[in-house]
């Protein structure tokens, strides 16, 4: 009886798995803050070249598909 005793109060004090719990909250988090932190830099990138895309279309004799980036 004074093992098992023993055994739950180890059981009670052990704190490695809310410690991982807790870090894999963390992980979680940042991930997705990295991932919104791409999509927004990639429509800011997306507008940018879209708007020289504009800007540069007909000039010099070319042309500019804006859906693809792809010039001629």
């Amino acid at each position: 009886m004074k093992k098992l005793m023993t055994m739950t109060r180890q059981f009670r004090d052990d704190e490695n798995g809310a410690a991982m719990v807790e870090y894999s909250i963390l992980v979680g988090i940042i991930a997705g803050a990295a991932i919104l932190a791409i999509l927004a830099i990639g429509g800011w990138v997306t507008g940018r070249f879209g708007g020289l895309c504009d800007t540069l279309n007909g000039k010099a004799g070319g042309t500019c598909v804006k859906g693809t980036g792809a010039g001629t």
